[in-house]
C-alpha cells in the first residue's frame, strides 16, 4: 500500500484519460458475488470505493488478484472468517473484518504502514470487507488497445532542431506530484519549478533517452507520457496506454540504437510492450504469464524494474512473480531473442553494480538479491540478505576493507546490507574473496527503509525510513560517513528543517537524489494532497539545509529524477 490518493474514482480517473480503457475498466466485476454467509455485505457505491483504494494502495505490493508478493496474500480463503472459527488448510486463522480492520489501521512490521492517519474509519472498515470479497480481475489489454490509445501530439518533423531554451538539461529534476497525476520539472541550477506537466496518476520513475533530450514517464494508471525538453518550455509530445497498471519503462541505449525503442512493463496485464522511442507508437507485446522458478504457473507475473544494459543491444526485465530475469534482445524486434535466467521469486528494484556489467535486483519477499551476468547472460549469484531488501537502485561505493560494495536497505529490518561486487582492475584482486557476500551491515534505528544513495564525488550514505510509522524516523534522514562506518548515522530531521507547520498526519522524507555535481541531496518531504509538502535540498559536506522549494502546486511530491545522473545510471 502507498500514500494519499485523489478524490476521484480510479475507474472514473481512468475513463477521464482514456474513455475506451475506462469503459473497459468499469466492466471489471465489480459486483462480484459473494459467498452466503461468510463474506461481509457491502452496497455498490462501498465496493466502487473499495476497488478504487485497493487499486491505489494495496494493488503494488499484493497483486491486483491479491496473491501477494512484497506484501502478503490477501485471498478470501484466510481473510474471510468462517462461521465456525475454523482455521484454513495451512493452520492459518481467518482473519474477518475486525482483525483487518486493526491490520490496515496500526500497520506490521513486514514495511506496511499505519493507514490510522492516511484512511478514515469507514475507509478502514470498507477495505476490511472489501478484502474478504472475491477479487475483481480487469481485462486484457490488447497491441490494438494500445494504438487506440495512442497520441502522437507533435510529430518528429515539428519539433525543434536544437535545444530553445538556456536551461541546463543535465541538472533538471523530474519530480513526481504523486497524487495531483503530475510531473515538475524543477531547474536544479535555480531551484525554480521550470515546468508542471500532466502525466498519469502516481508516476512511479521517470527515464531519460540516451540523449538526454527526452523524459519518460510512466503512471500507475499505465499511462507512458514522452516529454520532450528542447522546446523553450518543455512539452508532452506523445502519450500512450500499456493497460490498467504499470510501473516501469527504459530506452535503447547501446550505440546505434539510441533513442530508438522504448520498453515498457505492466503489472496488469502482465506484459512488456516495445514501442518507438521517440513517437511512443506500439510495435510489440509480449505477455509474461507462465511457470515460476519452483515450477508453478502463476496468472499474474507482473513486469518490475527494467534497465538498459551498457554493453549490449539488451534490456534487463525482472518478472516478480516467476523468478525470472529476462534478457531481451532488441536488435531485432520483429525477430525477438529473450534470455531466461532463473533466480529467485518477488523480484522488484534493483540497480548496477559499480562497472555496470551486473544488476542486482531485490527478490524482496525472498529476502534476496539476484546478481545478473549482463555479460555472459546469467545469474551471477543469490544473496541472502535481511527482511525484504529495497534498494531502489542501491548505491555504489568503495569500502576501504571489501573494494567495491552496492547497499540496499530493507522493509522489515533495520539495516542497511553493503553486498561486495566483483572488478576487473588489479588493485581490487584481494577482494575477490568476498564478492556476492554481505560484508556488512550499517544498523538503522528501525525498519522501513525504500531508498539508499551515494554518489561518486560523496563521502556520505543517504538512507529514508518513509515506511516507518513512528514520526521520529519518518520525518527524518539518517547519514552514514562513508570515511568511518563504525560511527552510527547522523540525524536529520527534514520536516522540521523544512520550517512548514507541523501536520496531524505523518509527513514522510524519501528518496533521497543528488545534483549532478554530488554536492547536494534533494529529499522530498511527502504530506498529505491537504497538506503542504517540499523538496529540502541539503548541502551534502555540511549537511545543513541550502533551499526549501514550497508551492501551492507543489503537492505530494515523491521521486525526483536527476537528468544527468539518471541518463548515466550514477549512484
Amino acid at each position: 500500500m502507498s500514500k494519499r490518493y485523489p478524490s476521484r474514482l480510479v475507474w472514473s480517473m481512468v475513463s477521464t484519460i482514456s474513455a475506451a480503457v475506462g469503459t473497459m475498466l468499469l466492466a471489471a466485476g465489480a459486483h462480484a458475488q459473494t459467498a452466503a454467509g461468510t463474506t461481509p455485505e457491502m452496497t455498490a457505491a462501498e465496493i466502487e470505493q473499495g476497488k478504487k483504494i485497493y487499486f491505489e494502495r494495496c494493488a503494488g505490493c499484493h497483486g491486483v488478484l491479491r496473491k501477494g508478493a512484497t506484501g502478503k496474500n490477501l485471498e478470501p480463503h484466510w481473510t474471510r472468517k468462517a462461521a465456525d472459527g475454523t482455521t484454513t488448510e495451512g493452520g492459518m486463522l481467518r482473519l474477518g473484518t475486525a482483525r483487518l480492520e486493526k491490520i490496515i489501521a496500526l500497520g506490521t512490521e513486514g514495511g506496511m504502514v499505519n493507514y490510522d492517519d492516511i484512511l478514515t474509519k469507514e475507509e478502514i472498515n470498507i477495505m476490511a470487507r472489501y478484502i474478504q470479497r472475491t477479487p475483481d480481475v480487469p481485462p486484457e489489454f490488447s497491441l490494438k488497445d494500445m494504438e487506440a490509445s495512442w497520441k502522437l501530439l507533435v510529430p518528429v518533423a515539428e519539433r525543434p532542431k536544437r535545444q530553445m531554451n538556456k536551461i541546463n538539461l543535465k541538472n533538471v529534476f523530474a519530480t513526481t506530484l504523486r497524487d495531483t497525476g503530475k510531473l515538475a520539472l524543477i531547474d536544479g541550477d535555480t531551484k525554480q519549478i521550470w515546468e508542471i506537466l500532466d502525466t498519469g496518476y502516481a508516476v512511479h520513475i521517470s527515464r531519460l533517452s540516451a540523449s538526454g533530450r527526452y523524459v519518460y514517464t510512466v503512471g500507475r494508471d499505465g499511462l507512458v507520457t514522452l516529454i520532450d525538453l528542447w522546446f523553450e518550455k518543455p512539452k508532452t509530445v506523445a502519450t500512450i496506454r500499456m493497460g490498467s497498471d504499470a510501473r516501469s519503462v527504459d530506452t535503447s541505449k547501446f550505440k546505434g540504437f539510441e533513442d530508438k525503442y522504448l520498453i515498457g512493463g505492466s503489472y496488469w496485464p502482465p506484459q512488456y510492450s516495445i514501442m518507438e522511442g521517440e513517437t511512443l507508437k506500439p510495435l510489440k507485446v509480449v505477455s509474461t504469464r507462465g511457470i515460476t522458478v519452483d515450477g508453478e504457473y502463476h496468472p499474474e507475473p507482473r513486469v518490475a524494474s527494467i534497465v538498459s544494459s551498457h554493453i549490449k543491444p539488451e534490456w534487463v526485465v525482472n518478472i516478480k512473480e516467476t523468478g525470472m530475469i529476462l534478457l531481451v534482445d532488441y536488435s531485432d524486434i520483429k525477430n525477438l531473442k529473450v534470455t531466461t535466467i532463473d533466480s529467485a521469486k518477488f523480484l522488484h528494484d534493483g540497480g548496477w553494480d559499480i562497472t555496470k556489467r551486473y544488476f542486482l535486483v531485490a527478490a524482496n519477499a525472498s529476502h534476496k538479491i539476484a546478481a545478473v551476468d549482463t555479460k555472459t547472460g546469467k545469474l551471477a549469484a543469490l544473496v541472502d540478505t535481511k527482511k525484504i531488501p529495497h534498494p531502489g537502485r542501491g548505491a555504489n561505493f568503495f569500502h576501504p576493507q571489501f573494494g567495491p560494495v552496492w547497499a540496499t536497505g530493507h522493509l522489515g529490518d533495520p539495516v542497511v546490507s553493503l553486498i561486495s561486487t566483483p572488478s576487473d582492475k588489479p588493485a581490487h584482486a584481494k577482494f575477490k574473496q568476498h564478492n556476492w557476500k554481505v560484508v556488512q551491515e550499517l544498523k538503522m534505528p528501525g525498519a522501513g527503509n525504500l531508498f539508499v544513495k551515494t554518489h561518486p564525488k560523496s563521502k556520505n550514505l543517504w538512507a529514508d525510513l518513509p515506511m516507518n510509522p513512528e514520526r521520529e524516523h519518518t520525518e527524518s534522514v539518517y547519514v552514514f560517513d562513508l570515511t568511518d562506518l563504525s560511527k552510527p548515522p547522523k540525524k536529520l530531521d527534514v520536516a522540521k528543517d523544512s520550517g512548514l507547520p507541523e501536520t496531524k498526519a505523518l509527513r514522510r522524507v524519501t528518496h533521497p537524489e543528488y545534483n549532478m555535481a554530488g554536492d547536494e541531496v534533494w529529499l522530498s518531504l511527502w504530506g498529505g494532497k491537504t497538506d503542504r509538502s517540499a523538496i529540502v535540498i541539503y548541502d551534502d559536506k555540511t549537511l545543513k539545509v541550502k533551499k526549501v522549494i514550497t508551492d501551492p502546486n507543489m503537492i505530494t511530491p515523491t521521486g525526483k529524477f536527476n537528468v544527468y545522473n539518471t541518463q548515466f545510471d550514477i549512484y
